[in-house]
Parts: C-alpha cells; structure tokens; sequence
C-alpha cells in the first residue's frame, strides 16, 4: 500500500479517513445538514447588518465578520467530507490538497484572531464607553479587521512553506481532508519535528489569544466588583454574556482535544474525528444563533419578518 515513488507520479491522494465508519451515509447527511445551517445562519446575519444602517458600527461590523470566519472555516473542510461521505469521491488532487491545508489553518487561527479582538472590542465598550465611538471607528474596525487577515494568512503561511518542498512517498491520505498531519505523513520524511513545530506554534497561538482574553476579562471583573449599582453590573453582564458564550464554544471544545492528545488518552479513531467535526462545525453554528437572539435590533428584524409570513392554508 505504502509503495516509495516520486513526487512526479503522484498527482493525486485518496482520502480514507472514513473507511472504518460503519453507517457513513448517516454521517455524511449529518454533516452536509449542519454545514446548510452554518452557511444560511450566517449569511442571514450578515444580510441583517448589511441592510440595516443602525447596524453599520463597529460591534456589528465584528459579528459580521466573525460569520465570514465560520463560512470560511467550515467551507476549507466540510465539502470534502461530504464529498467522500455522500458521493463516495474520496481522491483530491495535490494543489487542491495543498490549498486547503492552508485554507484550514487560516480559518482556525483567524477564529482566534477575530474572537479575541471582539473581547477587546467588549473591554474598550465596558471601560471607556464615552470614547468607545471615537477609539473604534468604523474605518479603524475595517482596517484592524484587514491587518487580522493579514496576520492570519502570513502566520500559516508556514503550513505550505514547509510541505511543498518535501518529497511525496505515499498516496494514501489517513484523516478526512488534508489537514496538515495528514500531508506531512504522505511524504518520505521523519513527521515528528514538522508535528512538533506546528504544535509549538497553534499551542502559542492558542495560548496567547486565550491569555489576552481572559486579561481583558480579568479586568473588567475587577471594574465591576467595584461597581455600587446593581442596574450597571447587569449591563455589563448582558454587554459580555454573548461574546463569553462564543468563547466558551469555540476555546472548550479546543482544549479537550489539545488536553486529550496531549495526555495520551486513547480514543477511537471515530472518535477522535467526531471531536474534531465537533470543534468545526459546532461553534460555527452556534455562533450567528446566540448573536440573533442575543442582539436586540436583530432579534426584533427576524420577529418582525417572522410575523408577516402567513400560515398556508
């Protein structure tokens, strides 16, 4: 199975990350189910901020973005596995390969990317609220915005810089899209100091956004400790308690599988890629959900469009 050829000869992989799944049609339709769901919640959000001018300010310029980052996410990985799952495609050329290993690690590091400057976003609401308007301008949003893409592209950057030049030795790709791991184990080399590199740097990466958040959350814990009215410790809760819900979606999923890896703990290989769909596609769905029904002025649009759509008789 495992046969040593050159990189010339091999122009395609086979994905068999799902060959040991007993009903993978269930699965397939499960997961092409969630990613509709994913796509038209948060285009629905994004429709809802565009079209309403009330909403053209920096907090809503973020929630929009955040649904750009799940759409973008999800679209690097889900499409394959349905592919293989539902159509029974499982081969995917090495360039198309290539592209969406790094499309994969950009959507993950820019979910923490993005996560983590709307706790910063929070923190300037929270703390300087007279000014909020005045630091966070709709252009400085845009243009920090950009510059998290940019950092975002520029630091996975290292995933095909350090896969390209490697010679391929095996076509067969053991995991349900090409991630890095898996384009790592297809070349003829030694895959441990590439495995531990980038666990070095999404460990850095992890760490050091969920280190800023919980800073700014430290300190705003300590402003409303401070606080004598009951009234202005409820806003603050009600101005965060989204933002912490989408934290606690996207980072606690992530760190059982880095604490479950990292232990050792044996999981089965059904297993562990049911973990990893999970951490994909469950945060991107909850997200643009907690966001309607958290946002006001949203979750009053979507009950005024609900209400004028009459009952069929």
């Amino acid at each position: 199975m495992a046969k040593n050829v050159s990189r010339r000869i091999i122009t395609e992989f086979v994905i068999t990350g799902f060959d040991t799944f007993e009903r993978p049609l269930a699965i397939g339709i499960g997961i092409f189910t969630v990613y509709l769901l994913v796509m038209l919640a948060n285009l629905a959000n994004i429709y809802f901020i565009v079209l309403d001018k009330r909403l053209h300010q920096p907090m809503y310029f973020f929630i929009c973005n955040l649904a750009i980052v799940d759409m973008f996410y999800c679209t690097s990985s889900c499409p394959t596995m349905i592919g293989v799952l539902l159509v029974g495609y499982k081969t995917i050329s090495y360039v198309p390969c290539i592209v969406q290993m790094f499309s994969f690690g950009v959507g993950f590091v820019m979910e923490l990317f993005t996560i983590s400057f709307m706790a910063f976003d929070r923190f300037i609401a929270i703390l300087n609220p007279l000014r909020y308007h005045s630091i966070l301008t709709n252009f400085r949003s845009v243009l920090l915005t950009f510059l998290l893409w940019v950092l975002g592209f520029a630091t996975m950057a290292i995933l095909p810089g350090t896969v390209i030049p490697l010679p391929l030795c095996y076509s067969t790709l053991a995991f349900m899209f090409c991630d890095y791991g898996s384009v790592v184990r297809t070349t003829c080399v030694d895959p441990a100091p590439y495995f531990d590199m980038t666990a070095m740097l999404s460990s850095f990466v992890l760490f050091a956004t969920f280190g800023f958040i919980c800073a700014t959350y430290i300190r705003i814990a300590v402003l409303v400790i401070r606080m004598n009215s009951v009234g202005s410790k409820k806003k603050v809760f009600n101005t965060c308690f989204s933002h912490l819900i989408v934290i606690i979606c996207f980072y606690g999923p992530t760190f059982a599988i880095t604490v479950l890896t990292r232990t050792g703990m044996v999981l089965s290989l059904e297993g562990r890629h049911g973990l990893r769909i999970g951490t994909i596609l469950g945060p991107s769905l909850l997200n643009p959900f907690i966001y309607c029904f958290r946002t006001k002025v949203i979750r009053n649009k979507i009950l005024r469009i609900t209400s004028k759509v009459k009952p069929i008789k």
